[in-house]
């Protein structure tokens, strides 16, 4: 490529070196890997647990050190997963800035996750005129693959899908009375399209899904962006489910083998769930 876009970002090697045991391999692992793909929970947070003002807002949290973070933990996964919650409100890209990626200084789409967009009754009513599609077009990102239980999405929305290159996949929901996805399910489904990795980005009603114990044996990483700022009260919060022992309150989760990184004016958290 001739000229690096206005937006390419800058994530030096030096920086890299501390996420690494926390990141999936370089090379997928054949033999003997797990039904899942490599997962990772990220975000960014204020000192009060918040993700956003209210929900719908968006709210700038991390610093430039820190979202150039962001983009090179994305150019080392597969795919990248949201609600689709997240999706209306935000009109995200979901692809990855960094320099050498495909569209940021390479050909192709080296470098650039899959966007998975979880959407149980299809309410995405996206155009080709959304973030998403017309990165896409221009050879900067991928299209999604949304998680739907409908088994006849929308059919103008699947044609822009099939022509941008994404589609809808469509999965049972865990209980025929409902329309709720089982996360392994959704899980083993991407590592079936060929998505060794997976980086779960949010929203908040995602992340507190996910951190609970059931499924702690799935999560292979958690990295957290903390902001220096509080929103106050009547944000979107990450707080997972209260846990009960023997009519008791407990700890709802707790990180192992943790570490923590200044960038700028923020700290990175890096830690797992392995015993």
């Amino acid at each position: 490529m001739s000229s690096l876009p206005n937006d390419t970002l800058q994530f030096p090697a030096a920086s890299r070196t501390f996420l690494e045991s926390y990141l999936p391999p370089a090379e997928p692992v054949q033999a003997g890997s797990s039904q899942y793909p490599f997962t990772t929970v990220t975000f960014a947070t204020s000192l009060d647990s918040q993700l956003a003002l209210s929900p719908g807002t968006q709210t700038v949290l991390s610093g430039p050190q820190s979202k150039a973070m962001t983009h090179y933990l994305r150019s080392r996964h597969d795919a990248i997963l949201i609600g689709v919650g997240t999706a209306i409100a935000d009109n995200p890209g979901l692809n990855c800035r960094i320099e050498g990626v495909g569209g940021y200084g390479s050909d192709g789409l080296d470098g650039q996750p899959r966007p998975i967009i979880i959407d149980p009754h299809a309410r995405w009513e996206f155009t080709e005129d959304h973030k998403i599609f017309k990165l896409a077009s221009e050879g900067k990102g991928r299209a999604p693959y949304i998680i739907t239980t409908l088994a006849d999405p929308p059919a103008e929305r699947n044609a822009i899908l099939k022509r941008a290159g994404g589609k809808y996949v469509t999965l049972a929901p865990a209980e025929a009375s409902s329309t709720k996805l089982e996360w392994r399910d959704i899980l083993q489904t991407l590592k079936a399209e060929g998505l060794w990795s997976v980086m779960i980005e949010g929203g908040a009603a995602v992340i507190n899904a996910l951190l609970v114990p059931e499924y702690f044996s799935v999560i292979d990483s958690v990295i957290v962006t903390i902001a220096p700022t509080w929103l106050g009260q009547g944000g979107v919060v990450v707080s997972p489910p209260r846990r009960t022992e023997d009519g008791r309150a407990i700890t709802a989760a707790r990180l192992r083998h943790v570490q923590w990184h200044p960038f700028g004016e923020d700290v990175v958290l890096c830690g797992d769930f392995k015993e």
